[in-house]
């Protein structure tokens, strides 16, 4: 299984991209009044290739002549990542920050001798795996550098081992998750990692961003579930992990997890997995408030009860349907829908279901059947091709998502919102869904719709401003599972603090002493 390369102004495979179904057009042209017609710009230029021949020469000798891309198609598709601000310059033509060239190495020592290169010639190399970052995660300072090379992980896609006995697998970097997936099947096991950028985004991404998926609460969190790491650093190759847990001095996996490719480049990583589930049912239920939903979450994580799959959106985002992006429009019921999802052995999985059931009863849930469920199941990951259809007709939409303890959730809920609405002005839309739980607190994710103005990138960059000052402001963290990139390293700072910041800086100053990779993400 090959994954399809995404369209360079739009989300995902140019193939799925559709038109605003008519249910959606006639929600937004009820509450924005009218739909404007915002085609993206067809013919785009490049900047010219910084780099000379020599520099190509030496690259091509490391990886081979046909794995150095120097044509405006290949760069225009490793440009930038997909967040709204991305898509929004792609569409009006710019991409001023298109890579000299991509560049595929097949081996850690390729990687480690691309590394070589780019310090003695001073060029950034920026790692790609999907190109899914929605903050500014892929684009690279170019200022002081002769050059930048985007580093396309996309011919490391090896699983290199599969332990039945530890139940562990061992997976290099460039493969997208449904690749990884299809291969560890064919042993029976399965991550469990399904992020909504699942079919684009790769292993190596997945941990250099910590990212968490849709079936966290049963799977857990990527960076949780590895277990063992190969990084090229430009000062040597770090392994680490030697057990499932030490007391071997600070967690250097931890340092790599989440590090956006400023510390090195993970060239494997290993991972726990799961036999592959012989069942799977998922099922909605109602819920008079989004605070009643959420309370019942914090029942279910503190008695250890926690299903597979969990989530649940407020009053609007149930009213739109936004749960089931493929009926965005049609009339959806009072109150909020909360998503619950069995996976396992039969047995299990009933079992689980009947204590779930019990508790959300008992504390006035309203069952809403398997039919719900499926719904949000079948259409999880088509949500981010609604925003391409929605930019086109000139509604501009984005994603921000934050977290915090249970304690603190509705301050945190309604300065968020308070801060997106009072900055757009009318009309907006603002909904919310509960996407990850934990014992101690959950996570907010927010969805953002209003009218486009005539600056639409420093519209939404302001709306963003507030909504981080609001996070920072409830003393939450500014992203849960969506990494800093270049759009969150304010805040991060603030989040960390200066001693915090001096640590980050002291560790790029170390592995990166030229400061080659990625550079002006993730560090203040």
């Amino acid at each position: 299984m090959t994954s399809p390369e995404m369209h360079p102004q739009r989300w995902g495979d140019p193939a799925r991209a559709t038109a605003l179904p008519d249910a959606a057009a006639g929600l937004i042209e009820l509450a924005f009044g009218g739909l404007d017609d915002r085609p993206a710009v067809s013919s785009v230029e490049l900047p010219p290739v910084g780099l000379d021949a020599d520099q190509l020469a030496t690259v091509r000798r490391i990886v081979g002549d046909e794995h150095v891309l120097t044509g405006d198609e290949d760069r225009r598709l490793r440009t930038r990542g997909k967040s709204t601000p991305d898509l929004l310059r792609a569409r009006a033509g710019d991409l001023t920050d298109a890579p000299d060239a991509v560049v595929r190495p097949a081996t850690h020592d390729e990687v480690a001798d691309l590394l070589r290169f780019c310090q003695e010639h001073e060029v950034a190399l920026v790692p790609f795996g999907g190109g899914t970052s929605v903050t500014g995660g892929l684009v690279a300072r170019r200022e002081g550098y002769a050059g930048v090379l985007s580093l396309d992980l996309v011919r490391m896609k090896r699983l290199v081992d599969v332990d039945p006995v530890s139940m562990t697998a061992t997976l290099e970097p460039g493969l997208r998750g449904p690749e990884a997936e299809a291969l560890l099947a064919e042993h029976g096991v399965t991550i469990g990692h399904f992020p909504q950028s699942f079919e684009f985004a790769s292993i190596g991404g997945f941990a250099a961003t910590r990212s968490s998926g849709q079936s966290s609460a049963g799977y857990g969190r990527f960076d949780a579930l590895v277990v063992r790491l190969t990084v090229a650093t430009p000062q040597g190759t770090l392994q680490v992990g030697s057990a499932p847990a030490n007391a071997a001095g600070p967690d250097l996996r931890q340092l790599m997890l989440g590090s956006e490719g400023a510390f090195g480049v993970i060239t494997a990583v290993t991972v726990r997995v799961r036999r592959v589930p012989a069942e799977k049912v998922y099922e909605g239920w109602r819920w008079p408030s989004f605070l009643d939903g959420a309370a019942a979450m914090r029942t279910l994580a503190q008695a250890g009860l926690l299903p597979t799959v969990i989530r649940l959106s407020d009053e609007s985002e149930t009213a739109i349907n936004l749960a089931r992006p493929d009926e965005i429009g049609a009339e959806g019921a009072a109150g909020c829908l909360m998503i619950t999802g069995f996976e396992g052995e039969p047995e299990a999985v009933a079992a689980k279901r009947a204590a779930v059931t019990a508790v959300l009863t008992g504390l006035g849930g309203t069952p809403a059947g398997e039919e719900v469920g499926q719904a949000w199941a079948h259409g999880r990951f088509n949500a981010p091709y609604l925003r391409d259809s929605l930019l086109d007709v000139g509604v501009l939409v984005e994603t921000l998502e934050t977290a915090t303890f249970w304690s603190n959730l509705q301050a945190l809920y309604d300065g968020v919102k308070t801060a997106l609405e009072t900055t757009l002005g009318d009309p907006t839309m603002v909904l919310c869904h509960i996407s990850h739980v934990y014992e101690t607190g959950c996570s907010l994710y927010f969805t953002v719709a209003t009218k486009e103005g005539e600056q639409p990138v420093e519209q939404w960059l302001a709306a963003k401003a507030a909504a981080s000052d609001a996070m920072m402001a409830a003393g939450a963290t500014i992203t849960h599972h969506h990494a800093v990139g270049t759009d969150h390293k304010q805040w991060f700072a603030t989040e960390i603090g200066p001693v915090g910041v001096n640590i980050l800086r002291a560790v790029k100053a170390e592995l990166d002493p030229t400061g080659i990779l990625n550079p002006g993400v993730l560090i203040p």
